[in-house]
């Protein structure tokens, strides 16, 4: 691997790891409006959110922290005027007090925030517009949730982005593949990357434990554990599911996200952390292993986009069973081969927006995984040819890429449809 190459893959580390509070997309929605009352330089009258099918469907009904348990984008929209910190970014709701909890119940339903759907060529765009008088501030928001777009105050140009260019082209994420990830993870010089890692071990592993010792959402993590008992498959199904529970339902503890998502973020990561703690390996391999889970898991989601109809959890499932097979000492073969049998079984999964059943979605795409292991260590693998596979894992993550992104456009509008009904 050539030091350029090498290079990047640490800009896409540390690009895509990042710590939030709360669900990726109402915190996204929180930022904008922050940013655009900072840009105001007041209080508003009146807030109106443009927002694609894709932002609604992931912020309509998930809890947001920080609020006393309210629910949806009005509230995320509302946090981000009443106490949001605009320079956290995605830790921007950490400020939030007690009078700012009362003055965001108080304005819940009064017609102070406005929602619009408002499609765009990227999935993954809000824009913020407030007012206060005859003055106006606007803040777009694409691409990423702390991509700044457009920026204007009483229609002056602030700041402008080129919209057509995104993080994943700008960082060349198309040099990723399977083959270099596992060099990446062989050679890389660990001081360079691990303070990262070490903040997802921790962050992830807290918030994993608080779903497991309370009773968040639907429990899915709990059950898991209750009904399976403390085998190791368990438990790490377990812990990834029980920290959706936590996050899905208002838990104030912050997630390192992977590919713009925390339950992705989860799901990479805390089987990883689990089966080295239960093996007792060494940190180091534990790093080495999470590198290359973090970056199967970017290397599918760069060809699916960050928001689609295609469930994420899928794509990190079988990046988290990748860097098991990593700390196992595996080889190219069997970790490559655990992929595609993984996405050519589950692959599909629909995304119907981010609430609590994303945990059991989680614990579905991991048992999916760890059967495509099972058969890669025998020297089982689906063949080239049947249904979306294609001979060899980068082909068919492209396969998968092509139909997520063009096949289930419909499946997204459809599914946005229903949940706007």
């Amino acid at each position: 691997m050539d030091d350029q190459t090498k290079q990047t893959y640490k800009e896409i580390l540390t690009s895509e790891l990042k710590t939030v509070l709360g669900c990726t997309e109402p915190i996204a929605i929180a930022y904008c409006v922050a940013y655009a009352k900072k840009v105001l330089g007041k209080m508003p009258d009146r807030c109106e959110l443009y927002c694609t099918g894709s932002i609604i469907k992931n912020a309509n009904v998930v809890t947001v922290p920080q609020t006393g348990g309210l629910r949806g984008i009005e509230a995320a929209a509302l946090a981000g005027l009443f106490g949001g910190d605009a320079t956290k970014e995605l830790e921007v709701l950490t400020t939030l007090t007690e009078d700012d909890r009362r003055m965001i119940h108080e304005h819940m339903g009064g017609g102070f925030v406005h929602v619009h759907l408002k499609e765009h060529e990227a999935s993954l765009r809000i824009e913020a517009v407030l007012y206060a008088g005859e003055d106006t501030a606007s803040v777009e928001l694409i691409h990423t949730h702390t991509g700044i777009g457009t920026v204007l105050r009483n229609g002056i140009v602030l700041h402008e982005n080129n919209q057509t260019s995104t993080p994943e082209k700008e960082l060349k994420y198309d040099c990723l593949n399977i083959a270099d990830i596992l060099a990446f993870a062989d050679t890389v010089e660990l001081s360079e990357i691990e303070d990262l890692l070490r903040v997802e071990i921790r962050d992830n592993t807290a918030i994993a434990n608080e779903g497991l010792e309370h009773d968040w959402g639907a429990r899915v993590g709990k059950t898991i554990l209750a009904q399976n008992g403390e085998g190791l498959r368990a438990k790490a199904k377990a812990m990834a599911a029980a920290g959706s529970d936590a996050r899905m339902n208002g838990c104030a503890l912050p997630v390192v996200i992977n590919s713009g998502s925390g339950n992705q973020g989860l799901t990479v990561s805390l089987p990883v952390i689990v089966y080295a703690k239960e093996k007792g390996i060494e940190e180091e391999r534990l790093l080495r292993a999470l590198c290359v889970s973090n970056l199967v898991a970017i290397r599918q989601k760069t060809e699916i986009g960050r928001l689609s109809a295609y469930c994420g959890a899928v794509c990190a499932a079988a990046g988290a069973v990748a860097g098991i097979a990593y700390l196992k000492g595996d080889s190219y073969e069997v970790i490559s081969q655990s992929v595609v049998n993984s996405i050519g079984c589950v692959g599909g999964m629909i995304c119907d927006g981010a609430k609590s059943s994303c945990a059991s979605k989680i614990a579905v795409a991991l048992d999916s995984a760890f059967l495509g292991y099972d058969m890669a260590s025998a020297g089982d693998v689906f063949q080239d040819g049947e249904g979306i596979v294609k001979s060899g894992v980068e082909e068919t993550i492209k396969n998968v890429g092509r139909m997520a992104r063009e096949g289930m456009r419909e499946t997204n509008r459809v599914i946005l449809e229903i949940m706007m009904e």
